[in-house]
């Protein structure tokens, strides 16, 4: 599944949008694995922005960033991840807004638990 996302790195003026496809699945049939890779994907690409030499496949910890799942205004849901590189968004999802901000802090929470190493 491709999923659009829109970049602000701190410091310009202009947004970027890119495209991630980090999972199969619908977002209704999403599992927390599918969550953490579009969370990770979400991080990629505004690393990517930042610098596009950047590798591919470095490692991500899910931590060190604000989150919010919002209504989008046409329907549906955007996952917002806010640090101090900048924000990306991404979406919108047709899926409950309470089941994804589950999701998610069931994944963050897990990735806590588990002591992962912040690169």
């Amino acid at each position: 599944m491709e999923i659009q996302v829109d970049i602000w790195l701190r410091g310009n003026n202009h947004a970027t949008t890119d495209v991630i496809a980090p999972v199969a699945r619908e977002p209704r049939a999403w599992t927390e694995g599918d969550v953490a890779a579009v969370l990770i994907g979400m991080l990629r690409a505004i690393d990517r922005a930042k610098d596009p030499d950047a590798s591919a496949d470095r490692p991500v910890g899910l931590r060190g960033f604000s989150w919010i799942v919002n209504p989008f205004e046409s329907g549906g849901v955007v996952i917002a991840l806010e640090m101090t590189l900048g924000a990306v968004v991404a979406g919108p999802f047709d899926v409950a807004e309470s089941v994804l901000t589950g999701m998610i802090q069931r994944v963050m929470d897990a990735e806590r638990a588990a002591g992962a190493t912040v690169h």
